[in-house]
């Protein structure tokens, strides 16, 4: 459900027009039937948890590099975003209270505390208060801006826009629907893989419903002046409890991404060995050091790039070609089911 924060935290301005209407839902169409794709490939290869393994299926070693450090380079970004959200939020409620490096460092310990279980069972109940907490925020919002309607009076229909802001408008659509990077690790511990489509479709039906109605709405009555991320479009008032209702899933969806992470490398380390599901001194480090080695980059990028909307854009295209996209086309090449 991280997915759903990425999506409220795009500029609207540019995007939030029919075309963009129409874009959006056709991604929405495409993101779930790649990963649809993703779950068929699980079911073919058991052994796959993770994009890496996918690649070195599809193309070898090679493979297993490009969509390993693809991968890994994604979800630090992702979790550079949320600690960037996090300075937003904090700088935001507490009205500048504080350095925002400050709240970089708190946000980044306790991420890195919450990311320490080692299993995904451990995270499904933060996953629903993460969904739970995103969805209330929104609803604020939208009823906040719903009631001042700060630019009502300012709305089209179509946005006159150059290719730069409305190439990163697009890719930053494609970024909501991003969630595919989790999707193996997640299959790969469900009691039986076959349920796979059945989540997908619950996730992606209301991605794409919560989508269109929070972008419509918040677009209608805040107008082309929609602040980025868009719970700061509403009042004041409104945008500080918006953001302290959004916390946990600011907190949250970071840490199931950097847990993704974790594990990706742990298993590279240990996988063959009789670590993999020990608990001794060494396992235990070995976890601890890849989780605070991966939120100090994290952290270091969020400081580096401070513009929400640069950051994705960055993110959405220095990323090696999508291993969804691979994964696409290997269709076309080996029989899935």
């Amino acid at each position: 459900m991280s997915d759903l924060w990425v999506f409220f935290n795009v500029t609207l301005t540019d995007i939030i027009a029919t075309r963009a209407i129409i874009i959006l839902v056709c991604l929405g169409i495409l993101a779930t039937y790649t990963g649809y794709v993703i779950g068929q490939f699980k079911w073919k290869y058991p052994h796959i948890s993770n994009m890496a393994d996918a690649g070195e299926v599809i193309a070898g070693a090679f493979g297993r590099e490009l969509l390993g450090i693809g991968q890994i380079l994604f979800l630090v970004f992702i979790m550079a975003s949320h600690l960037l959200t996090f300075v937003i939020a904090m700088n935001t409620i507490t009205e500048h209270g504080t350095c925002s490096i400050v709240f970089g460092v708190v946000g980044m310990v306790v991420s890195f505390v919450l990311s320490l279980p080692r299993t995904l069972a451990k995270m499904s109940w933060l996953s629903l208060v993460s969904f739970i907490s995103i969805l209330s925020a929104v609803i604020v919002t939208m009823i906040g801006v719903g009631i001042t309607a700060p630019g009502s009076d300012t709305i089209q229909a179509t946005v006159d826009t150059n290719l730069f802001h409305g190439f990163t408008a697009v890719t930053n659509i494609v970024f909501a629907f991003s969630g595919h990077a989790a999707f193996f690790g997640l299959a790969a511990e469900l009691k039986n893989p076959r349920d796979f489509p059945k989540a997908l479709v619950l996730l992606q039906s209301i991605d794409i419903s919560l989508y269109i109605v929070a972008a419509v709405v918040i677009y209608r009555y805040g107008g082309a002046d929609v602040a980025s991320p868009a719970l700061g479009s509403a009042s004041p008032v409104v945008s500080k409890v918006a953001y302290g209702i959004a916390l946990p899933t600011i907190i949250i969806a970071g840490v199931i991404n950097g847990h993704i992470a974790f594990k990706y490398i742990y298993i590279r380390i240990f996988r063959g060995t009789d670590r993999m599901h020990k608990r001794d001194w060494i396992a235990v480090g070995s976890w601890i050091g890849i989780g605070l080695a991966l939120w100090i980059l994290a952290w270091i990028i969020a400081e580096s790039i401070p513009v929400f909307s640069n950051l994705l854009s960055l993110i959405v295209r220095s990323i090696p070609p999508s291993p969804r996209d691979m994964l696409t086309n290997e269709i076309s090449d080996r029989s899935i089911c």
